[in-house]
């Protein structure tokens, strides 16, 4: 017979489980060829590289191009990383360059770094 805190433990542990495997539907808007907006498609990208690999779908959403989406997004300013899913919703704005604060307004845990050979 399990207690409640080991029954509260082990759903706690299923949750983390569950993050750590959950696919990231992350929406980039940027205006452009922009400097800001390159930084922000590089940074994004890198991150999603070395954090989420084989877990993430990115779109990135040029505003001069398709602007109607800003609209549908409530989008107000570019650059801006809409993260979808998994929940919840979040959106940043910015060249997305402070990668620690990144990871944590999008809820990613940052995977351990392999170990080093001798």
């Amino acid at each position: 017979m399990t207690t409640a805190s080991e029954e509260s433990t082990r759903r706690f542990e299923a949750r983390l489980a569950e993050q750590a495997a959950a696919a990231y539907v992350l929406t980039l808007f940027v205006t452009g060829a922009s400097e800001m907006s390159a930084r922000a498609i590089a940074n994004v990208r890198t991150l999603c590289e070395e954090h989420l690999v084989g877990r993430y779908t990115l779109d990135v959403v040029d505003v001069h191009r398709d602007a109607s989406l800003m609209t549908v997004h409530d989008v107000v300013a570019a650059p801006t990383l809409i993260k979808e899913s998994p929940l919840p919703k979040r959106m940043l704005v910015g060249d997305l360059s402070d990668s620690a604060r990144v990871l944590v307004a999008l809820d990613i845990v940052p995977l351990p770094s392999p170990p080093r050979s001798p």
